[in-house]
């Protein structure tokens, strides 16, 4: 088995469409639901997100969701 670095794979999820973008950034976050606290507080730099956008995010015809990295910075290590 290959190993692929982390700057490898996200050049690689960039590749993807849209949607296959959003289904991979929703089951990435959905992973992450179940941390404890203090490894959410570690990761997140005290902040916990949820998977799922804000209530009211989007209306019907045009999208107004705000930019995924002003909603989600998690730190970098």
């Amino acid at each position: 088995m290959s190993l692929v670095s982390i700057e490898e794979l996200e050049a690689e999820a960039l590749k993807l469409n849209p949607r296959e973008r959003a289904r991979l950034a929703g089951n990435l976050m959905e992973s992450l639901e179940d941390l404890s606290d203090e490894e959410s507080a570690r990761i997140w730099g005290g902040r916990r997100h949820s998977a799922a956008p804000p209530t009211g995010t989007f209306t019907k015809g045009a999208a107004a969701a705000p930019s995924v990295r002003s909603s989600v910075t998690p730190a970098r290590s």
